[in-house]
C-alpha cells in the first residue's frame, strides 16, 4: 500500500528543548494510534503534519506533497488540536461555518457542510450558544466537527476524547472507525492505552521524542525476544494441563490462580506452545473456557518498550 504520509529524519527543538528526534515513518491509509506519555512529542509531531510548525531538520510529505506553506494542500487535511482554538465571542455554528470558508466554501455550501458536520457530533440545539458556555466536552466535540466540515483525506486528532462523557466518546469512536473504512487516513493521537485499542492494533509508539516502535500491536509483541510470552488458560484441569507441559523446554515456569480453574505460563516459543496446547486439549478431553496472553496488549508492549 502506498505511504500517505512520509517523513524523514523530522526534528523540532525549542532552544535546549527536544520535540522529536529524528522520526522517520511512512504512514498509509486506515486508522493509526500515535500513543505515547505526555511530553513524549505528540503533538509537535501533528502540528508539523498540518504545517503549523517548520521542523528544524528533516522532510515531510503528505499526498506526495510538500506540507510546510503549502496552502492548497491544507484544505486536505483535518485538525483537531489538544487545546482549546476559537474566537471566545462565535457561536459553535459561527466557529463551524468560519471554519469550512476558510477551505474555500461559498456560503451556502459552508452553511450545508457546518450543519451536517454538527449534527454529527450532536450539537445541532446548542448551535447557536456561545462557545464560552460550552461544557469542555461539548467544546471538544466541536472542535471535532471543525476539524471534519470539509470531508479531509487525512485527519490528525490529537487527544480527541479528552473530557467527552462515555456516550458521546463512543459515538465519536464510531465516528473515527467511518473515516478509516473510508479509506482515508486518520492518526490519533493519545497517552490513554485502552482509546487506542479500540479504534487499532496498528499503532506508533512513541517516547521522550523517537518513535520506538511502527506497526500491528501483536506482531510488535512477537518480535520482543527477551521477553517471554505469558498465556493463561482458564479449564476445568489446570494443574493436569501443566503436568503434561512442565518437561518442554520452551516452558519457562508456570504459576496457578487462586480460583483453581486459571494457570498462567511463561514460553519464550508461542508457536511451539500452542501446537503442544491444542493437541493436548484434544487427547485429554479438557474443558478450556479461556485462553489468553495477559501482556499481549498495547500496555505492556509499551512498557517493555520503554523499559519500564
Amino acid at each position: 500500500m502506498k505511504a500517505v504520509i512520509n517523513t524523514e529524519n523530522l526534528s523540532k527543538w525549542y532552544g535546549n528543548v527536544l520535540g522529536i528526534s529524528e522520526i522517520s515513518l511512512e504512514i498509509t491509509s486506515g486508522i493509526k494510534g500515535l500513543l505515547g506519555p505526555n511530553g513524549a512529542g505528540k503533538s509537535t509531531f501533528l502540528k508539523i503534519l498540518c504545517g503549523q510548525l517548520k521542523p528544524n531538520i528533516g522532510t515531510i510529505t503528505i499526498l506526495g506533497e510538500p506540507v510546510f506553506s503549502n496552502y492548497p494542500l491544507f484544505s486536505r487535511i483535518g485538525f483537531c488540536p489538544e487545546h482549546e482554538c476559537y474566537y471566545r465571542g462565535n457561536t459553535g455554528w459561527q466557529q463551524v461555518v468560519f471554519m469550512a470558508k476558510l477551505h474555500g466554501f461559498d456560503n451556502k455550501t459552508a452553511a450545508e457542510k457546518a450543519e451536517a458536520a454538527i449534527d454529527k457530533v450532536g450539537l445541532l440545539d446548542a448551535k447557536d450558544k456561545l462557545i464560552r458556555e460550552y461544557s469542555m466536552g461539548m467544546k471538544q466535540r466541536l472542535k471535532f466537527a471543525a476539524s471534519i466540515v470539509h470531508d479531509p483525506e487525512v485527519l490528525l486528532l490529537d487527544e480527541p476524547m479528552r473530557g467527552i462523557d462515555p456516550l458521546w466518546r463512543v459515538k465519536i469512536v464510531q465516528l473515527i472507525k467511518e473515516f478509516g473504512k473510508a479509506g482515508k487516513t486518520v492518526i490519533v493521537a493519545s497517552h490513554i492505552l485502552p482509546e487506542i485499542e479500540i479504534m487499532t492494533n496498528d499503532i506508533i509508539l512513541i517516547h521522550q521524542g523517537k518513535v520506538f516502535a511502527q506497526g500491528d500491536i501483536h506482531y510488535i509483541r512477537n518480535l520482543m525476544d527477551s521477553h517471554p510470552h505469558m498465556i493463561s488458560v482458564e479449564c476445568t484441569h489446570p494443574r493436569k494441563l501443566a503436568g503434561m507441559m512442565l518437561d518442554r523446554n520452551y516452558i519457562l515456569n508456570v504459576n496457578f490462580h487462586e480460583n483453581d480453574r486459571e494457570v498462567t505460563f511463561n514460553t519464550n516459543k508461542r508457536d511451539q506452545f500452542f501446537d503442544l496446547l491444542n493437541r493436548l486439549i484434544v487427547e485429554h478431553d479438557i474443558d478450556v473456557t479461556e485462553i489468553f496472553s495477559p501482556d499481549d496488549n498495547l500496555q505492556a508492549v509499551f512498557d517493555y518498550l520503554v523499559g519500564r
